[in-house]
Formats: structure tokens, C-alpha cells, sequence
């Protein structure tokens, strides 16, 4: 019997000193994480504003009025709109150019790969006010890069930013160099992980180089694809930076996205019904997200 109890004392020793050693993560997860997001989550159901943040006992419930409120506001509604154009061209344009340029990096670049590489990762760790200057300067109506090399071939440019129809086309290509260098690495890493001999082997049953691409390559990136779109759609969903930094939203809210409104919600002091936004576009990223992950699942 003593030998019996032995190991079930170890065993508990050790559970305890194991608690305790996590101790501190789950108290500070319970504090700064669990605790606001299950907060935000009963403010979505309330009427709070900033005036009540003095006295929060006055704060009344709303059941799913914040909810209700927002799918009636019409700028949230443009938001959403917007926001869903911005992701709809713009992911998969991002992973093409990103696809692109890593078959180019392994494919036909030898020298100077590199150096490729970082020029190409750059404006991802570059900060959105430098990228600001320097599409501001490309994007200028007048002395703009961009229109002057149009003035040029006799074609006069638009105001990119300032015009309803260029702002958001104009966001979704800098978002696009912004941000395509991260999933090209990513892209780039499946692709060198994909042996010599498959290639080879569809090679020599006389498959062209678009047929071993689209046949034999790209199935075995899967995975990769998956990856890559799950966290570009998740970037893009959630775009504030490029309208906050760019456009403030116009001209005529045709840039605002929804993390952007709801930001403005947030400082406007109706916090009850900016976290009832802030979850509605939780939702949407976790049913995106699940639909991604069902049509781009390994089979």
C-alpha cells in the first residue's frame, strides 16, 4: 500500500508545483484578457456611454438594440460594404502577386535572390507614415509620380485619392505592395519544400510547365494557400491604417471600413454600441475563416 501511494503523492506534488508555476500567466490572462473581452462583450448589451463612466450603475440594458442599431446605420452598412470590396479584391490579388513572386524567386532568380527577398519584404515592416509620404507622392493629383508618368503617353490621371471611384482601388494597391512580401516568403518556403522528383515525374509523362503548376504544385500548396489566405483575410477584414492614415475614410465615406466607424464610435463616447460592431466583425472573421478553412482543407 505505501509503495501504491507513493507515485499518486509525486504525482500530485508535482500537479501543484505545476499550477503554481502557471499561476501568474492565468491570473495575468484572466486580468488583461479574459476579462475585458467577456466586459466588452455585456457593454455590446447595455447603453453605456462616456457620460456614464462616472456613474456605471445608471447604465441600462439594451438586449440586441446595439446590434439592431448598427445594421440600421447606414455608414455602418457602407463601412461593411466597403470593408468586403476591400477583401474581395484585394486577398487574392495579394496572393497571386505573393504566389508570383516566390515561383520567380525559385524558379528564375539565381542571383542576387537574397537581395530580392528583403525589397520585397520591406514595406512589411516599414511604417504606415512612410508609406503614407511616399503614396501620397506617387498618388498627388497634380505633381503626382503617377500622373506624370501618365501626362507623358497624353493621359490625364485623376485625383486617386480625392475621386469616389480611384480611393479604394488605390488603398487595395498599396495594401497590396504593403503586404505581399509576408505571404511570398510564406509561399516561397512551400515551394522549397516541395521534393525535385514530383516535378520530375510529371516532367516526364509529358506535362507542360502551366500543367505541372496547376496540376501537381499548386495541390501540394494547399496547405500554404490555407495559411496565407486565413491570415491576409484576417488583416483585411480588420483594414484601418490605410483609410485612417490615407483617406480619414472619404471622399464621402467610399474608404471607410468598419474597424475604421467603429473606432470613430469609440471616440465619438458610445461604447455600447462601437463593441456591439466590434463583435459583429468577430463573427464575420470566424464564419470567413471556417469557410476558408472547409474549402482549402487538405482532401
Amino acid at each position: 500500500m505505501r509503495g501504491a501511494g507513493a507515485p499518486r503523492r509525486r504525482l500530485t506534488r508535482e500537479s501543484a508545483a505545476a499550477w503554481i508555476l502557471v499561476l501568474p500567466f492565468v491570473l495575468l490572462f484572466l486580468a488583461f484578457t479574459a476579462g475585458p473581452v467577456l466586459g466588452s462583450l455585456g457593454m455590446s448589451f447595455t447603453d453605456i456611454k462616456q457620460r456614464d463612466l462616472r456613474t456605471p450603475f445608471s447604465v441600462n440594458g439594451v438586449g440586441f438594440g446595439n446590434y439592431v442599431k448598427a445594421f440600421q446605420d447606414e455608414t455602418f452598412r457602407k463601412a461593411a460594404f466597403n470593408t468586403a470590396y476591400f477583401v474581395v479584391i484585394g486577398v487574392p490579388l495579394t496572393l497571386v502577386v505573393a504566389l508570383g513572386a516566390a515561383v520567380l524567386l525559385d524558379r528564375g532568380v539565381k542571383r542576387f535572390q537574397a537581395l530580392f527577398k528583403v525589397g520585397y519584404y520591406l514595406p512589411v515592416v516599414t511604417s504606415i507614415v512612410a508609406i503614407a509620404v511616399i503614396w501620397r507622392f506617387v498618388l498627388a493629383p497634380d505633381s503626382g509620380l503617377l500622373n506624370t508618368v501618365l501626362g507623358w503617353v497624353g493621359i490625364d490621371g485623376p485625383n486617386w485619392l480625392g475621386s469616389k471611384t480611384w480611393a479604394m482601388p488605390s488603398l487595395i494597391a498599396m495594401a497590396v505592395w504593403r503586404n505581399f512580401g509576408s505571404a511570398m516568403i510564406i509561399f516561397l518556403a512551400g515551394l522549397q519544400g516541395i521534393p525535385q522528383s514530383v516535378e520530375e515525374a510529371g516532367q516526364i509523362d509529358g506535362a507542360g510547365s502551366w500543367q505541372r503548376f496547376r496540376y501537381l504544385i499548386l495541390p501540394l500548396l494547399r496547405p500554404t494557400i490555407l495559411f496565407t489566405s486565413v491570415t491576409t483575410g484576417i488583416g483585411y477584414l480588420q483594414f484601418f491604417e490605410e483609410p485612417f492614415v490615407m483617406t480619414q475614410g472619404g471622399p464621402l465615406n467610399s474608404t471607410i471600413s468598419v474597424s475604421m466607424y467603429t473606432y470613430n464610435q469609440f471616440g465619438f463616447g458610445n461604447y455600447g454600441l462601437a463593441t456591439a460592431m466590434a463583435y459583429i466583425l468577430f463573427v464575420v472573421i470566424a464564419v470567413i475563416t471556417f469557410i476558408q478553412f472547409r474549402l482549402l482543407r487538405e482532401k
